[in-house]
């Protein structure tokens, strides 16, 4: 439940930022445009037993998510408050590109992360509303 809470107070977030929905990016020219993905970070085969979220070595997970956020990938993360693992949403050209941002990242390989990545399509609420 608290997973689910978790998310929801993510989406929540995003969606209420004066950012853009949908996943992409205006395209004003060279860069092309952008998707947003949700990654999932489960409980790798390498999360020592019986530790919990504090107790594992993720300091360079750490400044690997916030080097992402510092470059504008990152949207917004976090732990999850049940200690299970965490999310992250983030932006990427396209689903190879999302797939190589993750698996740099240090706690994946090092297996104390398991990711799950999804491709993500947020709903334009605001929009909705002024329908």
């Amino acid at each position: 439940m608290r997973t689910v809470c978790a998310i929801a107070l993510a989406i929540f977030a995003l969606i209420s930022s004066p950012a853009r929905g949908a996943g992409q990016q205006e395209n004003s020219g060279a860069a092309p445009p952008k998707h947003t993905f949700i990654v999932i970070y489960k409980q790798g085969p390498a999360w020592p037993p019986g530790k919990t979220l504090k107790e594992l070595p993720l300091q360079d997970h750490g400044k690997y998510i916030l080097s992402l956020y510092s470059k504008g990938i990152l949207k917004l993360g976090g732990p999850f408050a049940d200690e299970t693992g965490g999310a992250a949403v983030f932006e990427a050209a396209d689903e190879t590109e999302a797939k190589a941002i993750i698996a740099k990242d240090p706690a994946v390989t090092s297996q104390i992360f398991a990711p799950e990545i999804h491709p993500w399509a947020l709903v334009q609420w605001e929009q909705r509303l002024k329908k």
